[in-house]
Order: structure tokens, then sequence, then C-alpha cells
């Protein structure tokens, strides 16, 4: 496989291809309804046509055109099954894998980071890598210290063809549309765009990940991995063994996927209190299942995370609003539930809603923060895709009218996205306990200081 592609017109050719790609089928589902096919089954065959042109493309490419198909991928629980079935193997290798590049760029960029000796600082070296991404790949190592360790390396011009392929990817946008019911591609795709230079930041990823582990460390729950070098282009952690998460999706056992989703909860939730950072990048190749013992034995696993390039800055945790809007919602009370999302900017000052329709669209939505265990499905997140995606549905109408305010955009995205890996899963997650340990405002003030003292006896002596 060959370097990076940085030649605008290379990468460009490659997507310039798929809008054409989907005229085309466009034109084949008109002739198929001319014979008289009904409109269901064209269309089906037509969304997993495209599909399947969309993440051929996707794979080929690193870059943004694969970190948009790692975005899209924790989406497919939306697809109705009989679409998402044919290519869901494709979107498990975009969340894994990539092609690797070539050894002699590897060493160019360690020579040049860590200089002519780079080798000395390694007791080995395992040149294929043992995984790639969308920016960079990781290659198994042994530090001089006899540390096992990951070495992210970054492919030179990942910048430049991140950049490159969200600008392309953004002016066909609503030609992708159809592939996820409900959700609206384009801010995804300018989302990304945004966080392009944190990404490259080797600096800003080693902070963020060495903050995790200093906290989550001998926690019985959540591993990640300390930082044991960084320097540009160039990030080395301590290695971390453990089941990808994409294999539980594919074969693991109900205890398993279970345990996982519970964790992925906890951590999704548990994060920004305890760091004041949100991990931002939820897709199933950034986690591993370990075992609780450290010699494999016993039934219990910990959730293992990886990739803190992309992480949201929340100092004081996720926002309160939040967890006050789900509570009232949780309690039916349309008009504090309407007030509050209009001081936040979810209803905009020139639009008039009526508050109990805006209930209405709320309570399916949390429907999993209702109950004390609740199992996430496929079935269910494709029943939520429809709801709002039906133009005949008073749901899709009203979520027409709200409005996303921009400091809630990647807060949005990231519990999306959790909530569609653990559909994946099909786990079954006490999701209410962890909002009531972790959300402000999901339990009112004087009800959560009763709970800390519930939860500490020490402070009752």
């Amino acid at each position: 496989m060959s370097d990076l592609p940085r030649k605008a017109v290379t990468r460009t050719a490659k997507l310039a291809a798929l809008p054409l790609g989907f005229a085309g089928r466009a034109t084949w589902g008109l002739g198929k309804r001319i014979v008289g096919e009904s409109a269901d089954i064209v269309g089906r065959e037509l969304q997993q046509r495209t599909a399947e042109q969309l993440f051929k493309v996707l794979g080929e490419l690193k870059g943004g055109a694969m970190k948009f198909g790692q975005a899209l991928s924790v989406f497919e629980s939306a697809l109705p099954e009989e679409v998402a079935g044919p290519y869901r193997a494709a979107l498990t290798k975009l969340q894994e894998a990539a092609p690797p590049m070539p050894t002699r760029t590897v060493h160019g960029v360690l020579e040049e980071r860590l200089g002519a000796d780079w080798r000395e600082l390694f007791q080995e070296f395992e040149e294929k890598p043992s995984a790639a991404a969308s920016i960079g790949q990781v290659h198994r190592a042994v530090w001089h210290d006899g540390r096992e360790v990951a070495v992210k390396v970054q492919y030179p011009g990942a910048g430049e063809a991140l950049l490159s392929d969200l600008t392309q990817l953004s002016r066909f946008a609503r030609l992708l549309g159809p592939l996820i019911p409900g959700m609206d591609i384009k801010p995804l795709i300018a989302e990304l765009r945004d966080r392009v230079s944190e990404e490259l930041d080797y600096a800003l990823e080693a902070q963020a990940q060495q903050v995790h582990a200093e906290e989550f460390e001998g926690d019985p729950d959540v591993v990640v991995p300390a930082v044991v070098h960084q320097c540009d282009q160039v990030l080395v952690t301590e290695w971390m063994e453990g089941i990808p998460l994409s294999e539980v999706i594919a074969d693991g056992t109900q205890e398993q996927r279970d345990r996982a989703g519970q964790l992925l909860a906890r951590f999704l939730f548990s994060g920004p209190a305890r760091t004041g950072l949100l991990h931002a990048d939820p897709h199933p190749g950034n986690f591993r299942l370990l075992p609780a013992d450290p010699d494999g034995k016993g039934d219990d696993w910990r959730l293992g995370v990886l990739d803190f390039g992309t992480v949201d800055r929340l100092p004081g945790g996720l926002p309160t609003p939040i967890g006050d809007s789900l509570r009232m919602t949780l309690d039916g009370d349309a008009d504090a539930v309407y007030e509050l999302l209009r001081t936040e900017g979810f209803v905009k000052e020139s639009i008039e809603l009526d508050p109990d329709a805006v209930l209405d669209y709320l309570v399916p939505i949390i429907e999993p923060a209702q109950v004390d265990e609740f199992t996430f499905t496929r079935g269910w997140m494709r029943s939520q895709a429809a709801r709002i995606a039906d133009p005949r549905s008073p749901a899709h109408q009203l979520g027409k009218q709200l409005n996303l305010p921009p400091a809630y955009l990647l807060i949005h995205r990231v519990t999306l996205s959790t909530i569609g890996v653990l559909c994946q899963l099909g786990a079954t997650v006490r999701l209410r306990e962890e909002l009531e340990e972790w959300l402000p405002g999901f339990v009112p003030e004087d009800e959560y200081e009763e709970f800390l003292e519930d939860e500490d006896p020490a402070a009752e002596a």
C-alpha cells in the first residue's frame, strides 16, 4: 500500500465518484419502479447499494473519509435490518483497521521525531502495525525500561487529507442523508472538521489521556493506559491487552455484552464528573474488555479505553441543564421542560411550540432512563430513527423546529454514538443508576445530599 495520498486530486477523484454512483443508482431505482416493483423494495435495494459503495470507498482512504466512516458506523443500529445486515462486516472493519503505511514511512517519522538512534529507545519494535486508524497507526513494542508499549505514529500529511476529505464530503452531505434515517449528516461532518487540529495535536491527546490514566488508576471498572512518551507525530503509551468491543458485538456472550454496556454508560457519565473531560470518540475500536483479574481468571470484566485525540472540555462536568431537563421530562412537567429548553437555546426565541408536544417528542427518547434497567436493541434504535425520520410524523415536524446550541453539539453526538454502540451490543444496562450517581441535576439537590450520606456511612458519624 502506498503512502497516504496527499494530492487533493487523487483523493477527490475517489470521493467524487460517490455522488456520481449515487445518481446512477437513483436512475436504476427509477427504472425498477417503472417496471412495477414496489417503492419500499426499491428503496431498500437502493439504500443497500449506496451504503456498499460508500463504505468501500471510505475503507480505501485514511484521513477524513475514514474518520467520517467511523463516526457513521456507530449509527448502523438505526438502519433497517435487511439493509444493515449485508455491510455490517464492512462497518466493523472500518472501526478496527485501515491499510497500513509502508515501513519506510514509519521509520522516517520515528527518525525525524525521536532521532537517528530511535531504536535504542526500544528493546523490541514490531514492524507490522497492530492497528490502523484515520490519522495514524499503532505498533506494539517494548520500551527501554521493559514496559510493553503502544507506539502511535501519525501519517505524514494526515492534516491535509483530513481537511480535504471532510470538505469534499460536506459538498454532498445531502446525498448521504438517507443512509441514516433521522440524522442530519452535514453538522456531523462540520463538527468533525472543527476537531481536526485537536486530533492532530498529540500533546493535547497525551495530556487528556494522562489525566484519565491518573484519575482511573486502580479503578475496579475502567482502565486507561498511562502515557510513556510524547513528541510531535509520535505518542507512546502503555500497551493494553483485551477483547476489542467490535468482537464482543460480533460474537460476545450476553454477560460480556451487558458488562461492556454498563461500563460504557458508566464511563460516559462518570468521565466528565471525575476528569472535567468527555471522551468524544466512542466507536467500538476505542474500547477493550479486560478480565478484572490481571491473571485472566474469573468472570468479571473491566473496560479499557483508548484514543483521547478528541475530547470535550467540561470543567464542571456535564451541564446541569441536561440532568434538570431529563428529570423534568420524567416527571411529566411539560411547562418546566419547555422553559428550560428555551432558556438554553434549544427552542429559538422566534419559535413558539406546544409544551405538551415537546414532551411527547422527548418521552420515547428517554425510555432507557424511565426504568431500573433497559435492554438496548437495534429494533429500539430503528423505531426511534423511523419516528423522527418519517415526514408524516409529528415528531419529524417538531424536531425540525428544535435547535442544537453549539455548546451541546459534541455532547449530543457522543451520547447518540454511545447509545448506538449499546444497541449494537444488545446490552441490558442499569442506565438510571449511572444517571443518579453522575449526572448533575438528575437528582434534586436535597435528595442528592441524602444519597451521598447513604453511600458514605462515615458522613453520619
